[in-house]
């Protein structure tokens, strides 16, 4: 049995927030919390919102213990990539990208014995 939460079109790079996923990957809930609690950077608050989101689902509605509750998955999808144009000199403009995240969070609960 698993929950999962997904966050789409989060307004970070894949890329930053692939580190943050990177470091959860395979804990308990609430050492991931601890983990983000304390990682300085931008997509943390929107991956904590995403984990407890997850773990909701799965105390909600597989009525699973919390406690018992890992991160089986976690990955980040690349959204559509905003394109916005700069001046630049000499009457030329620069296309800058700005990029969206799809964030999702799987969630298992852990076999007892």
């Amino acid at each position: 049995m698993e929950a999962k939460a997904i966050a789409k079109y989060i307004r970070i790079s894949p890329f930053k927030v692939r580190q943050v996923v990177d470091l959860i990957r395979g804990k308990e809930i609430n050492e991931a919390l601890g983990v983000i609690k304390y990682t300085p950077k931008r997509a943390s608050d929107a991956v904590a919102k995403v984990i407890n989101s997850a773990a909701a689902n799965a105390e909600h509605n597989y009525e699973m213990d919390k406690d018992n509750l890992y991160i089986a998955e976690a990955y980040v999808d690349q959204g559509p990539t905003l394109k916005r144009y700069r001046p630049r000199a000499y009457g030329r403009a620069d296309l800058k990208r700005k990029r969206t995240s799809h964030i999702t969070i799987v969630v298992k609960e852990k076999k007892e014995g």
